[in-house]
């Protein structure tokens, strides 16, 4: 007599889950490429895959371009709610979380310090603090500096990163592209240098204004800089972009930018055109 052989269900095993620490990985927001925390900060937040330059703060910023010994001037300033403005949240209650956030009262602090030795007056925007927007605290602080500029004849560097104007202040945000530009012509009158960082991303008005009205414009690989950004010009005009458009290196090919300058390297770049320009 023959039975037939059973059959039996296989059952898997449940896989042990591999528990990955937290805090280990950084992921590359171009490429998606997972790096080792680690070899991340030693590589000054540059991806090693795609060389992409993440954001840095201003902290790291000022570690990495400026001597020891800064000195930061005009810190006591900060904006004011004199619209009134509410959208999803009232302005006073935005600034108020931005500056809990990033522990600055703006999206500027300016600096006196050194770059190998060489004396400046420097910017640094903060991209954390509501985009790096511009408001009326972001242009009285560069006037001032430039003005701190011209009484110590010092030469103005300015490490941008922005979304733009800030619309919370209305028109009093746009007028700060002209009062930048004069600040700026006022010092090329008094015949200092002034060179311009752009990081990414660098957009909109100041863009349109102080960013691109340097005597030396500098970007870092890779940067978006614009007045509007790609998405909107093409579902404007209708028409697909060349590849890399609005970024560094397409704008140094046609003639917006000096150089483009990995992050390694802009402390020594900086130095010699300082050392040029003295």
């Amino acid at each position: 007599m023959l039975f037939r052989k059973p059959k039996y269900a296989t059952i898997p095993l449940p896989k042990k889950k591999i528990e990955t620490p937290e805090g280990l990985w950084i992921k590359c927001d171009e490429c998606g490429e997972l790096v080792y925390k680690k070899d991340w900060h030693a590589s000054q937040m540059v991806c090693p895959e795609c060389n992409y330059h993440a954001r840095l703060g201003v902290k790291e910023r000022l570690k990495l371009i400026m001597d020891e010994g800064v000195e930061e001037f005009n810190q006591g300033i900060k904006s004011v709610d004199f619209l009134g403005f509410v959208d999803s949240k009232a302005y006073s209650q935005r600034l108020e979380d931005a500056q809990k956030k990033t522990g600055f009262l703006d999206a500027i602090i300016t600096v006196k310090g050194n770059i190998h030795g060489y004396r400046v007056i420097a910017g640094i925007l903060c991209f954390d603090f509501m985009g790096g927007s511009m408001g009326s605290v972001m242009g009285e602080k560069i006037a001032l500096a430039v003005d701190e500029c011209i009484k110590e004849n010092l030469p103005l560097v300015i490490f941008c990163a922005s979304g733009g104007a800030r619309m919370q202040e209305g028109t009093m945000s746009l007028m700060q592209m002209a009062k930048t530009s004069a600040s700026i012509a006022k010092l090329s009158e008094a015949g200092i240098p002034y060179i311009s960082v752009l990081t990414h991303p660098t957009t909109g008005g100041v863009t349109a204004s102080f960013a691109t009205l340097a005597d030396i414009i500098i970007a870092e690989p890779k940067a978006l800089i614009c007045f509007a950004g790609p998405r909107v010009i093409e579902q404007t005009i209708g028409q697909k972009l060349p590849e890399g458009f609005q970024r560094s290196e397409f704008l140094l090919e046609h003639g917006l930018l000096d150089m483009v300058v990995p992050r390694k390297e802009m402390k020594a770049t900086l130095a010699n055109v300082l050392k040029m320009l003295y």
